[in-house]
């Protein structure tokens, strides 16, 4: 996949994906698997999968679309991560470690975000109106 090359005026920008390309952060434990604590990293491996999960995130990556697993494991979690990722055989194209624990994330950034909140199954997603917050103009 090609990214769109961007300038403002004399410099370059951050490259932006194609308008039909999402680029998915999925969190791990309790959204493809079952919800393990970084405490407890010898049961990461035997996991219970949602197959559900793998079965959608397989799916929007052989259509196109990135998927980066972002998740509050650490950096010495990196390779039983990555084995229980392969054995279960998802289709991904990076993990980063180290999101910050305790939920009520708040996202700032400078391009579009969505967020989808996983409640126990994955389906189609929908669009809905909602309430958001925004910077003051």
């Amino acid at each position: 996949m090609e990214l769109k090359s961007v300038r403002e005026g004399d410099h370059n920008i951050s490259p932006v994906l194609p308008d039909d390309v999402k680029n998915y952060l999925i969190d791990i434990d309790g959204t493809i698997c079952d919800d393990i604590p970084n405490e407890e990293p010898e049961r990461m491996l035997t996991a219970e999968l949602y197959p559900e999960a793998l079965e959608t995130l397989n799916r929007w990556y052989d259509e196109g679309h990135i998927i980066t697993f972002f998740t509050s494991r650490t950096e010495e979690h990196r390779e039983v991560t990555e084995k229980w990722l392969k054995k279960h055989g998802f289709k991904y194209h990076g993990l980063l470690l180290g999101k910050p624990r305790g939920g009520n994330y708040h996202w700032i950034d400078n391009h579009m975000v969505r967020a989808t909140r996983y409640k126990g199954r994955f389906t189609e997603l929908v669009e809905r109106e909602v309430k958001i917050e925004v910077f003051q103009k």
